[in-house]
């Protein structure tokens, strides 16, 4: 594994770090500013929006919940990178998530200033 598919994986790993923190702030820092989320019947678009529903949703239907996401494949071309991985949310008091709730996704991450950070994500129900 090279340095820059090591950042990027590192990256995933903070965001999941904030999210079983319930930290939308930390999670949206790693978020570029017109970045896109594509989620059935989901679309936002800009750090604010990604934070502004996370912590509704850390407030909400995701309190004390943790995410889950294995990368499937990992490819860096110069300052891009695409992650394709299959993820879950395990709720409060869940040991792991239902197959009904696994997911496909896809990262595009994006180097700025020698900072990897979040331009698109999109998933797609795994079944």
């Amino acid at each position: 594994m090279n340095s820059s598919e090591t950042a990027v994986r590192e990256v995933l790993g903070r965001l999941y770090e904030a999210w079983g923190d319930g930290d939308a702030d930390a999670f949206a820092d790693l978020y570029v500013d017109d970045a896109t989320v594509v989620m059935p019947g989901v679309f936002h678009q800009g750090r604010a929006a990604v934070r502004d529903y996370m912590a509704a949703a850390f407030d909400g239907p995701l309190k004390g919940s943790r995410a889950v996401d294995e990368p499937q494949d990992v490819r860096v071309h110069g300052d891009t990178a695409v992650i394709v991985s299959r993820a879950g949310i395990v709720m409060a008091g869940e040991q792991e998530y239902p197959p009904e709730r696994e997911r496909l996704a896809t990262w595009v991450l994006s180097r700025r200033d020698g900072r990897w950070l979040v331009s698109a994500y999109a998933n797609a129900p795994a079944r």
